[in-house]
């Protein structure tokens, strides 16, 4: 699906004809958001859904390229026009995946990528059931808490909340199709691996099925 074409122009892009909805999903700091934008850039076959939350926006994030800030009364008045296909409060903040960037993506024969944490994999999975989902783990969670800490934006007390909630959400990877580790220092490995489910999935017989 990449590279250049006989005449040295930028090869067509075929969509396919049964595009995914892929959940990527896996504990606070193991890196999701980094492999989803690395996927995205070298197969543009697969583009990232930009999630709605109303968490405050970090120091080099761009919204609406990371995520759609919105105020808590933004983000009610699109849940009240059922603009959400799943939402859920996360780390004391509200998070939610916009229906019509889903369905847009995949009427356009691409693959749409969600970046979610495991509470909302859930949900798109009750609400979606050919969804593809797919679990980042950590090598280790020592691992996960020296990221965390690396990161800086949160305190001991927050960091502890979220390496507890790692645990019980690492124990629980096998509820997804995949599960997969995103090794420190080298996320191309897991975006490669995630490349190969896709384009394994996207051959399946029966094909996934995805209504939204």
């Amino acid at each position: 699906m990449s590279g250049d074409g006989p005449t040295g122009r930028p090869a067509k892009r075929l969509a396919f004809p049964n595009p995914l909805l892929v959940v990527v999903s896996g504990p606070s700091g193991v890196g999701k958001s980094t492999v989803v934008a690395e996927l995205s850039r070298r197969h543009p076959q697969v583009v990232p859904i930009v999630t709605a939350t109303t968490r405050e926006q970090r120091d080099g994030e761009l919204d609406k390229v990371h995520y759609h800030f919105l105020s808590p009364d933004e983000f009610q008045q699109l849940r009240d026009r059922n603009g959400l296909l799943e939402q859920a409060v996360v780390h004391d903040h509200w998070y939610g995946t916009p229906v019509d960037q889903v369905r847009g993506i995949l009427a356009a024969g691409r693959d749409a990528i969600l970046t979610i944490d495991p509470q909302g994999a859930r949900s798109v999975r009750a609400l979606v059931p050919d969804a593809l989902l797919i679990f980042i783990m950590p090598p280790s969670i020592e691992d996960l808490d020296q990221r965390l800490a690396r990161r800086g934006s949160e305190d001991g007390d927050e960091r502890a909340k979220r390496r507890r909630n790692a645990e019980a959400e690492m124990a629980a990877a096998g509820d997804y199709d995949y599960a997969i580790v995103n090794q420190t220092d080298h996320p191309d490995e897991a975006v490669e691996q995630i490349w190969e489910i896709i384009q394994a999935e996207a051959r399946r017989d029966p094909p996934r099925r995805v209504q939204v």
